[in-house]
This record gives structure tokens, C-alpha cells and sequence, in this order.
């Protein structure tokens, strides 16, 4: 019985790591990837309507200051383009992932990740894109792009991310 016991609690670990560990979970190329399209499905860097376009030409991440969730100029340059991506390509749907660097508690970098999402699914609405098809998430901290206790890689982690999925539902 001890050895049926220990097999079976064998075997949900191993299906409980394996549901969790997941190599990929940033989509090709890192990141911020194409969330659930494979590297197959993203389309050429070359064709406006492909979600590799999205991704490489018009940029699928803007930055933020130190404990901020304004906007950037530069910023709002990168989502006007994503509105107008995203207003020609009704087909598509986006979760905006909002990111925080190390610093400070995990409360406070989840929290601060969710208003940077949501600065930016305001301002794709107020760009004309449908809210029905914006979704936000908060990483806060837990998912850096750099990791060093430097300003050049906390400057990378402060961002929230335009994931762009299949359907206009998300």
C-alpha cells in the first residue's frame, strides 16, 4: 500500500510540475511574445496585418518611470500605432500585461503592474479599440525581462506589454 501510495504522489507532482513548467511561456522570441500563437502563426516581420509586424515594427511594450503609471510621449506614440493596428485587425485581441521592477514588495509591484495595464487599455479605448477586447494582468515583479540590481535592467522591467491573441473575444 506505502509503495502504491508513493507512486501516485509521484505522479501528481510530476503532472503538477509539468502543468507549470512551461519554456515557451513568453512565446517565441521572449518575452512578451505572442502569448497562445505559436512562432508559426505569427506571420511575416513584413506583412502589416501579421501579429510579427505587431511585435517588431510597431513595438509591443511601452516603458514607465519610477513608481509611475502616466504615459510616456513616447509611449503614446507606441499605442496610437497599436490602436490603429488593432482597429484594422478586428480579428485580434490583446491582454496587456503590466510589469514592475524588483524593487519594492510584491503587493505593491502587483498593484503597480495593474495600473500601468490599465493606462494602457484606457488609452487603446480611448484610440477607438473595443474594451471587449483588451484584458489585463498584473506580473508585477515576478516576471522580469533583465535581472541584475541595476537602473538599466529596472528600466527594462517597468512596462507593460501588448500580448495580441486570436479571436476578438478575449
Amino acid at each position: 500500500m506505502t509503495k502504491l501510495i508513493t507512486k501516485a504522489v509521484l505522479l501528481v507532482a510530476i503532472l503538477g510540475m509539468a502543468a507549470c513548467t512551461n519554456p515557451d511561456r513568453f512565446g517565441a522570441g521572449g518575452a512578451g511574445g505572442a502569448g497562445g500563437i505559436d512562432s508559426s502563426g505569427l506571420g511575416s516581420p513584413s506583412d502589416p496585418r501579421s501579429v510579427a509586424y505587431f511585435n517588431q515594427t510597431i513595438g509591443d511594450r511601452v516603458l514607465f518611470a519610477v513608481d509611475q503609471s502616466t504615459l510616456t510621449a513616447e509611449g503614446q506614440n507606441t499605442l496610437r500605432q497599436q490602436a490603429q493596428w488593432l482597429n484594422t485587425n478586428t480579428a485580434y485581441a490583446a491582454i496587456i500585461e503590466g510589469h514592475a521592477d524588483e524593487q519594492g514588495t510584491r503587493e505593491y509591484n502587483l498593484a503597480l503592474g495593474e495600473r500601468r495595464a490599465n493606462a494602457v487599455r484606457e488609452y487603446l479605448i480611448s484610440q477607438g479599440v473595443a474594451g471587449n477586447r483588451l484584458r489585463t494582468i498584473s506580473y508585477g515583479k515576478e516576471r522580469p525581462l533583465e535581472i541584475c540590481s541595476d537602473e538599466t535592467c529596472y528600466a527594462k522591467n517597468r512596462r507593460a506589454v501588448t500580448v495580441i491573441s486570436a479571436g476578438a473575444g478575449v
